[in-house]
């Protein structure tokens, strides 16, 4: 089959799935006005891959059917392997502005990563490679739920509540049932499949207890049985104009609790059953961080670009940035994106062969940007906050623009550098970038989509290889001694 269309994404998306939002069901993902808008913007994803001129740039031949498939799905076996890689990721989010995180490229190079080195997966080797032919060839959505629902984070999993987090109940001939939940599915309104595996930063205890919980499975997202509640989306209700949400109206992905009500899982979509080893040992074993990570911080990258062409068309419609404390602001933006660009050209210029043979970019910088860009993007909100000041505040909806009071607005909403109508566009834009309930939850995201930040913290310094350095200190110390001693 190979690359879809728009049109073939917006039609999948009408498969019957569970999904519940506000209290109801939502009967088509692609017309409800809370959600039509992120399927808009799938579907460009998709166009876009069948654009004569980009063709080569998002997709290449696959390897089972010389069909053209998604470039994301790309195990990348040199550099430039991960250089194309990089351009595809970041022709897709420099449309989304960075925005679209868990856009479906994520988590197509954590399949095309795993599906390298399959004996990872034991006895589920063959299953892992099939789930990653059938998204390939299929140019199918995925989705994943990684954690358990949070309860009482004192305890480990089989000390929780009864049923609360999902586990496997029972086998059966045809597969294993599941029952519970699991969290946190970005993109579940829009996803084909989900993918339930481990969360890094979570192991299960090894104990007989925890075996039901050591499950992983790749399941159509409209499989009988599985209940989706999205959170409330961002978008404001009512509002006066299209132009006054332009992002939260575009790219908010919606974040879904995963219900497993019995759900049947046949055996040939089973990816680990009842082995704790495996489950905690998987990320390890199979060395996928690292390109995880590229694609991140390359999305990272387009994110910050964004901010910082965002702030610099807004002092220049402000005429402020003739002032030294804004160019000081700005310089800040300027020096982030470099530093997120320099990070990932390194990770890149000194990645690695792994046993599996898959190129595996540098995971040292791009480990410095999970850390940093969080903090990056936060203080990129509140320089823009600071620059547009008050007017962020007083900008009115376009929808003035047509109003009756249309010649006032004009009048009265004019800028030094831009006309009423660009100033109140720029000015929504900006709001929604750092003030809306849509940012709120893009900074709560930056800060917790690669896992537990104090977790990670503490897995990165006990790792890191302190020891040359050390040495290097005590070795200091001793020709200082050498140096200080008697003349």
């Amino acid at each position: 089959m190979g690359i879809r269309t728009g049109a073939q994404i917006m039609e999948g998306l009408r498969d019957g799935r569970q999904l519940y939002m506000d209290g109801a069901l939502v009967s088509d993902v692609t017309r409800d006005p809370r959600l039509k808008g992120g399927a808009r913007t799938m579907a460009q994803l998709f166009d876009m891959q069948n654009r004569p001129e980009l063709l080569d740039e998002m997709t290449y031949a696959s390897p089972l059917t010389g069909d053209r498939v998604g470039l994301s799905f790309l195990p990348a076996k040199s550099r430039e392997d991960l250089a194309r890689r990089r351009a595809m990721t970041r022709r897709w989010h420099d449309h989304t502005l960075g925005m679209f995180g868990r856009a479906p490229d994520f988590l197509n190079v954590m399949l095309a990563s795993f599906a390298a080195c399959p004996e990872a997966f034991g006895p589920y080797a063959g299953n892992m490679r099939a789930c990653y032919e059938r998204a390939r060839e299929g140019d199918r959505i995925s989705t994943h739920s990684l954690t358990n629902p949070q309860a009482d984070r004192t305890r480990d999993v089989t000390a929780q509540a009864a049923g609360l987090a999902a586990k496997a109940v029972r086998d059966t001939h045809a597969g294993v049932v599941i029952r519970g939940a699991r969290m946190l599915a970005s993109l579940g309104a829009y996803a084909d499949d989900l993918l339930v595996m481990p969360a890094p930063s979570f192991p299960l205890p090894e104990t007989e207890e925890a075996k039901p919980y050591a499950i992983g499975f790749c399941i159509p997202i409209a499989t009988k049985g599985v209940k989706l509640i999205s959170r409330p989306g961002v978008l404001a209700p009512g509002g006066g104009s299209p132009h006054d949400h332009p992002l939260s109206g575009r790219f908010d992905e919606s974040d879904c609790m995963v219900i497993f009500d019995d759900v049947l899982v046949p055996w040939e979509n089973v990816l680990m059953h009842r082995d704790t080893a495996l489950y905690n040992g998987l990320y390890r074993k199979a060395q996928v961080m690292n390109s995880m990570a590229h694609q991140f911080c390359v999305r990272d990258l387009c994110k910050a670009e964004f901010m910082m062409g965002l702030a610099f068309a807004l002092v220049r419609c402000a005429k402020i940035d003739g002032f030294q404390h804004i160019q000081g602001m700005l310089a800040e933006l300027i020096n982030s994106a470099q530093v997120l660009r320099s990070c990932v050209l390194t990770s890149e210029l000194e990645a690695e062969m792994t046993p599996f043979g898959v190129m595996a970019p540098a995971l040292g910088p791009l480990s410095a940007v999970r850390f940093l860009f969080p903090e990056m993007f936060r203080r990129s909100c509140e320089i823009i906050q600071v620059m547009g000041a008050g007017g962020l505040v007083m900008v009115p909806s376009h929808a003035e623009m047509t109003g009756p009071l249309a010649e006032e607005v004009k009048t009265y909403y004019q800028a030094a550098g831009a006309d009423a109508d660009t100033r109140i566009r720029l000015f929504r834009l900006a709001f929604d970038a750092c003030l809306s309930t849509f940012s709120g939850r893009q900074q709560l995201y930056e800060r917790y989509f690669a896992g537990d930040p104090v977790r990670g913290a503490g897995s990165l310094y006990q790792s890191f290889d302190k020891e040359p350095h050390v040495e290097r200190i005590h070795a200091l110390l001793e020709r200082f001694k050498r140096e200080d001693g008697p003349l």
